[in-house]
Formats: structure tokens, sequence, C-alpha cells
């Protein structure tokens, strides 16, 4: 028997929240209902551009719609914790936008509150559910590059000319680059290590406003060392370098990942390529959907302890450059 569909909610119309959607033509099992905006006529023109049922001028009709399995939040980072816990509270599963919330107490009291409501919690961090991702740390767990000993990734497009009321550099709307874009290759050093660094130097340069628009870090491990960069002010190279003591894998544009290639010496020995139509959100839509189907309150790919280290090491960033 065919199961009915998973039922998404959309908070927020942005850019993210577009292309989120444009990818459930790749979905099966999941539809998007009803999207809300703190404007009407943006939400209704947003749910006639995507063929979406319902349209909200109000956050709290998204929240208690009564047809809703799940709510993606895709507003501001600043907005996340209070958007999470309302929806929680309604009952609702969320998936919520990275950052999950913009420090660390944030995370923890968004997650308690999964926690307490028996509901489900998970930081869309797609990445790491994209197949090159898998192939690439399927690899590592295989051994085929030996001990890994560097990791190197940047993520990096340039956001001029700055302006203090854009979102990415709204200080009163958590911006920056560090939690725009600096959680990608975060977030990756974490995938690959599992562990905290035993130290992180970072250098930043800063925006007129105060807020941090290039950073370059080094994380430390007795054995390994990851050199990670984020900016607003230039195209950085996007890549990911996986480097152990017989190998190394390269990962094209690592935050939307299509493909990885193993490397022994300077010899390519394997290539994987997904061959991929969609821009690649299907992939964490599916496993949420299998989760709520499965009747779990947190993903197994990207789960809560994932998201609480990607908030500890991005708050040790920022206690080093606003020292």
């Amino acid at each position: 028997m065919k199961q009915s569909p998973i039922r998404w909610g959309v908070l927020a119309t942005g850019r993210i929240a577009h292309q989120f959607v444009q990818d459930f033509a790749f979905v099966d099992g999941g539809v998007v209902a009803a999207v809300a905006s703190r404007n009407l006529d943006s939400a209704l023109a947003f749910a006639h551009q995507h063929g979406i049922a319902r349209g909200y001028g109000d956050y709290q009709e998204l929240f208690h719609d009564p047809q809703l399995d799940v709510i993606y939040i895709a507003t501001p980072h600043s907005m996340h914790l209070q958007n999470g816990l309302d929806a929680l509270r309604a009952g609702k599963a969320v998936l919520c936008e990275k950052p999950l919330t913009v420090n660390p107490a944030e995370a923890l009291v968004l997650a308690d509150a999964a926690a307490m409501t028996g509901g489900y919690l998970m930081e869309a961090m797609w990445t790491w559910f994209l197949p090159a991702l898998r192939t690439a740390l399927a690899w590592v767990e295989q051994g085929r590059i030996g001990a890994i000993r560097h990791i190197k990734a940047d993520f990096g497009y340039p956001q001029l000319p700055f302006d203090a009321q854009r979102r990415e550099y709204d200080a009163q709307l958590a911006g920056g680059c560090l939690l725009e874009m600096g959680i990608y290759p975060v977030a990756l050093a974490w995938l690959f290590m599992r562990r905290d660094p035993t130290d992180i130097q970072v250098r930043a340069q800063f925006a007129p406003n105060g807020v941090e628009d290039d950073l370059s870090m080094l994380f430390s491990y007795p054995d390994c060392t990851a050199t990670l960069a984020t900016s607003f002010r230039c195209k950085l190279q996007n890549w990911a370098y996986i480097i152990g003591e017989r190998g190394y894998i390269a990962i094209p544009d690592f935050w939307r990942a299509s493909e990885c290639r193993l490397f022994e010496l300077d010899r390519q020995i394997d290539h994987f390529e997904d061959g991929r139509t969609s821009l690649g959100f299907n992939y964490e839509v599916d496993a949420v959907n299998a989760d709520l189907r499965a009747g779990r309150s947190q993903s197994a790919v990207v789960s809560l302890t994932d998201s609480l280290a990607f908030q500890r090491h991005m708050a040790e960033v920022k206690r080093r450059f606003q020292a």
C-alpha cells in the first residue's frame, strides 16, 4: 500500500527556500503543502510560483496548520531559536537551515525543547547527505588514503558591495561569514575527524560595521591539521581535500559536491560522480521523510551531537577573533 506523503511547511520565502522547494520535483513521498512569510503577498506569490496549496502571512498559522507534519525553517539565523521552539511546541517536526542557532547556549535550548516535546529536530546540513560526500567518507573508512594527516577546505563568495543592512552583514541578524559560509568547512572537518581540535588559530578581517568578512582558521589535532577558510571578500576555490598517508581525496565545490576523486600520489585511482539533475536538497528531504516514517526523533546522519559540535567550534573561532 502506498504511504501518504509527508506534508511540509516552509517558513520564509528567501533564496534558499526557493531552491529547497524546487528540489521537491525529485522527492518521492513528500509534498510542500504550505508556506508562510511575514508578508502575505510574498507568501502567496511563493505559493503560486511553486504550486503550493496554502500561503500564510503569519508564522503561527503555519506552525498550527493541522495538515502539516514538518516545518522547514529558512528564516535569518537570529530567528532560528524562536522559530524552532514555536514549531516544536506546536507538535511539528523541524528541519532548520544551518546554522541551527547562533551560539551553543541557544542550540542546547533547542535540543532540550526537542527532547521535552519528543519532537524531531535536525539541522539542514544538506552537504552531508550528498552521494559524493558519502562516497568520500566511505573511502576514508575503508582505509584507502590511510590515516588522515591534513584537511583543507574553504568556502567563499564575494558579497559586494558592502551594505550594513544586507542580511549577510547585518549584525542584528547574526551576520558575518562564519555562520553564513564558514560553517561548511567547520562541519567538514568534524565529519572526517569526529574530534574537537586541541587548538584553534584564527586570522580575521572585518567589514566596516565590525562583522567578520574573511576568516582563515587552523584547527590542530594531535595527528592532523585542518586548514579552513571562508570569505565575503572574494571567491575561494571551494574545494575540499582529505589528505592521508597513502593518498588523498579531492572534492570539487564540496558544499554542493557532485563528485569526488581519489588519488595515490599524483595518480587518480578512483572517481565518483552522481550525475544528478537536482540541486541536491532532495537527499536530505528523503532522509527526513524516512526518519519521520520510522518514528525517529533525530537524524543518524546529522545528529544534534554533530550540530552542537559545529556550534562549539564556531564559538571558539569567534572567541579567538573577538578577543
